[in-house]
């Protein structure tokens, strides 16, 4: 591939997570002044160390508190412990860092102040069993979801009823102290009750959505989930709570604000596409859908733009959102290396058209990449090392194959997480 097209691709990529770093987006959302009481920060998920790092350099009043992030997307901090837990699946350290949580929260007061912070990854890292559930339920429950093709705030509906921790727990929990959530949003909509499953946001979902979602999406759960969420959904004497709804005095002194999104980052990306001389055109922030058949899509979306397109006017496809991978063979996935090799299939090795997709947190899938780039010779390349774009495809091990190659983008964690970015370059000859 040629070095100059995967050059601007990547200015693009990194204009879009600056845009929605920890230190540019949380120091204009904090509350205007410190309460009479104490200040407590708790948080979860990958932006969550950066976060809490960014609020203690720019609030004025002592603070404590605790935060969990993924292994590796560690950050030190002065006042605010960070600790470390396992993701996409969740392991002992969330789970004993959700009961610290809780346990802070506890026994605050109406002039004590909750500055929560919450980006993508909260929902595995506080891991929390409802009564009657354990770990394992909620480890088996959760490689189900992900292994389907479910959206994200289907999956997040089924955690949060099996959870004593999300879906606005955490935030009842404090009560009578004000709760302020700032949100880094990685799903589609940047709804804040999906974004980490909504620990401290009030959930319109119920138990019998959950139970709806699991039909759709053909996820077979264990069979403890599954009497959990039935004796949810039936009510009575006995059955399990459901999560604090809008409304809920426990809720009445929470509030959020999402200080960083898709949109803010293909705003950036948009802005330096201009910047190196390129019509910015963008798709949208929303995107969902299989992997491989949005790479598809896309891949005809650059076609009709290169006919269409006069000979030096270069333009660059942008677009987020979050796609999903069915998982039916033995590689390890990865959203955007799929989309890419759908996008390249569909291109059949189109001249003057190359792309790079990648996930804003810097990690895709369970790889170690964050994406991955295509160019016209992407095939050729490939069929002569004996490598094929489908049969990866079917066996969801695309990642293996664009390293192969050597054309995956590796950055480590950014230490955010606004979901997928994409952006395809077309240059008419």
């Amino acid at each position: 591939m040629d070095p100059a097209p995967r050059e601007r691709l990547r200015a693009l990529f990194d204009a879009a997570v600056a845009a929605v770093a920890a230190e540019r987006v949380v120091p204009p959302a904090l509350p205007t002044a410190p309460p009479a009481g104490r200040t407590v920060v708790i948080g979860a998920g990958k932006a969550a160390g950066a976060m809490a790092r960014a609020l203690e350099r720019h609030w004025p009043a002592p603070l404590n508190g605790l935060v969990v992030t993924p292994y590796g997307h560690g950050v030190t901090c002065e006042r605010v412990t960070c600790v470390q837990a396992s993701h996409p699946l969740p392991d002992g350290a969330g789970a004993d860092t959700a009961r610290r949580l809780l346990d802070l929260v506890g026994g605050l007061t109406a002039d004590d102040l909750v500055l929560a912070l919450v980006s993508g990854g909260a929902s595995s890292l506080l891991a929390l069993p409802a009564a009657g559930l354990d770990a394992a339920d909620e480890r088996a429950m959760g490689a189900a979801l992900l292994r389907s093709a479910a959206p994200i705030a289907d999956i997040n509906r089924v955690r949060k009823h099996l959870s004593a921790i999300k879906g606005g727990r955490l935030a009842a929990a404090a009560w009578p102290a004000r709760v302020v959530t700032l949100l880094v949003s990685d799903v589609p909509g940047d709804d804040p009750a999906t974004i980490g499953s909504g620990p401290t946001v009030a959930d319109p979902s119920t138990y019998a959505q959950a139970l709806e979602a699991l039909e759709r999406w053909q996820v077979a759960a264990p069979p403890r989930v599954l009497a959990h969420l039935r004796a949810g959904a039936a009510g009575g004497p006995g059955a399990p709570d459901e999560t604090p709804k809008p409304g809920d005095p426990r809720l009445a002194r929470a509030s959020s604000v999402v200080v960083a999104t898709a949109a803010d980052a293909l705003r950036a990306a948009a802005d330096a596409a201009r910047g190196l001389g390129l019509r910015p055109i963008v798709l949208g922030d929303r995107i969902e859908g299989e992997a491989r058949e949005v790479g598809l899509r896309h891949a005809q979306h650059a076609i009709d733009l290169l006919a269409w397109s006069a000979p030096g006017e270069p333009a660059v496809l942008l677009s987020g959102g979050e796609t999903t991978v069915t998982m039916r063979g033995r590689g390890t996935g990865g959203r955007n290396t799929e989309y890419l090799a759908g996008l390249a299939l569909g291109l059949e090795g189109r001249a003057g058209v190359h792309a790079l997709a990648a996930d804003t947190d810097g990690i895709d899938g369970a790889g170690g990449h964050a994406g991955a780039f295509v160019g016209p010779d992407t095939l050729v390349r490939a069929a002569t090392v004996g490598l094929d774009l489908g049969a990866a495809l079917r066996d969801n091990d695309t990642g293996a194959l664009f390293a192969r190659l050597g054309d995956l983008l590796v950055t480590g964690p950014t230490l955010t997480n606004v979901n997928d970015f994409r952006a395809i370059l077309v240059e008419p000859a």
